[in-house]
């Protein structure tokens, strides 16, 4: 059972268009990244494993160190964090390019992988984490999650468009140049709003001596742990998608339709994103997630059954719908799960982990498109969704929240006694 509710009251919310607008702007090139590198790799190399390692290398970077910059953000403030990154990834993605077109080594570019993937900026996580400030214990929060993923859904509608026509019809180097620029515009745009960024709590004079001071970190929490596993599996889905829509494209003679393909899918999940978020639902989260995601396995295990492009189409369409309410729901539990201070870490950790199921599956669907027939890369989402929904169903109860752990979440940030929030620049 469920009842409806607006985005109109979300948008109200005082001080939300500051940061939505350059948010926007400032992850718009992460949806071209890996796109852009297998096509650029592809191209001066000739081979989709070699391509799909490369993506692979700076998707694992980026899921590696994407928890880290998130406490470093809910530590210090996400500008400190921001400004240096966006520089750093800038200059990566540069290198990297010119490694690429100049044939170096391919350690090289893996070197240069590792750099880029480190410091590309989690824009969505802090953004999901101006919205928990802002909302507090708000019904709006579940609102907030669809509506994110529905930005972000709709950044990889225009991502992969835009990288795939850049890389064919200008440059295999454009799109990856495009998206370093865009990062490095957006991301400083999106730094400069001060004024929005969560709280960073810091201690008291009035906290004494014998202040006790217990720093929670989000792993820590069993249930993001859960989270973890079902977001790598939807990572598989988008690596498995990405190589395996590239190497269909390609083999039927029209490379350009790749970004088409990747369309319809992301459209499919920002569609029944807005949908999603616009019933204030009634039914635990916990079931709602394994019901999600149980539909996802299914969707994605036809996807290497397509001969046509209709069908692919329309199965990809499919899974895209299905994706949504997995992410919005498992991103609506963090608020629930875990305490105030940690949870741009939180968020970091399960947008590195689809980051690192993405990574895994370009590597291995790229090693099968290359070995074994066309479209065998599509067996990656369909083995990665089903192990994920396995684990969901085997640990579904450490997803209810901690009553020790909720309440504190509401003032306290890394359960920091006697201290008050002070808003750092």
């Amino acid at each position: 059972m469920a009842s409806t509710v607006t985005y109109g009251q979300l948008l109200r919310t005082p001080g939300a268009w500051t940061f939505l607008l350059p948010g926007f702007a400032a992850r718009q090139p992460f949806a071209m990244l890996t796109i852009s590198i297998v096509l650029l790799v592809q191209h001066t190399s000739g081979s989709y494993g070699t391509a799909g390692a490369v993506a692979a290398v700076t998707g694992v970077s980026m899921a590696l160190c994407a928890p880290y910059g998130g406490r470093l953000a809910d530590r210090h403030g996400q500008r400190a964090v921001l400004v240096p990154g966006v520089a750093l990834h800038t200059l990566s993605g540069l290198a990297l390019t010119a490694l690429a077109l100049t044939g170096a080594p391919l350690w090289t570019l893996f070197a240069a992988a590792v750099l880029t993937g480190a410091s590309t900026p989690q824009v969505g996580p802090m953004v999901r984490a101006r919205w928990a400030t802002k909302l507090q214990d708000s019904p709006l929060m579940p609102t907030a999650a669809a509506f994110e993923s529905v930005t972000d859904e709709l950044t990889f509608v225009f991502g992969p468009l835009l990288a795939t026509a850049l890389c064919t019809a200008v440059d295999p180097a454009a799109g990856l140049v495009t998206e370093a620029a865009l990062t490095l515009l957006g991301g400083l745009l999106f730094a400069a709003q001060k004024s929005t960024q969560p709280p960073v709590l810091t201690g008291s004079p009035l906290s004494g001596p014998h202040a006790r001071v217990e720093r929670v970190s989000a792993l820590g929490v069993p249930g993001i742990r859960v989270l973890i596993v079902a977001f790598l599996g939807i990572g598989a889905v988008f690596g498995g998608m990405q190589v395996s829509l590239a190497a269909f494209s390609e083999s039927i003679g029209n490379p350009g339709l790749n970004g088409i393909l990747y369309g319809v899918f992301a459209a499919g999940n920002m569609l029944s994103g807005v949908v999603c978020g616009a019933v204030a639902w009634r039914m635990a989260p916990q079931r709602r997630l394994v019901a999600g995601y149980a539909a996802l396995a299914v969707t994605a295990s036809g996807l290497w059954t397509a001969e046509s492009v209709l069908t692919l189409a329309g199965l990809g369409l499919l899974v895209g719908m299905c994706i949504a309410p997995a992410l919005i729901t498992g991103y609506t539990l963090v608020d629930a799960l875990v305490p105030a201070g940690a949870r741009t870490e939180a968020f970091t950790w399960l947008t590195g982990a689809v980051a690192l199921g993405q990574a895994a599956a370009v590597t291995v669907a790229g090693q099968l498109e290359d070995h074994l027939w066309d479209g065998a890369g599509f067996l990656v989402p369909m083995g990665g969704t089903l192990l994920a929904l396995a684990t969901l169903v085997t640990l579904r109860s450490r997803l209810v929240p901690d009553a020790k752990i909720r309440p504190a979440s509401r003032t306290l940030a890394r359960g920091v006694g006697h201290r008050v929030p002070v808003t750092v620049d």
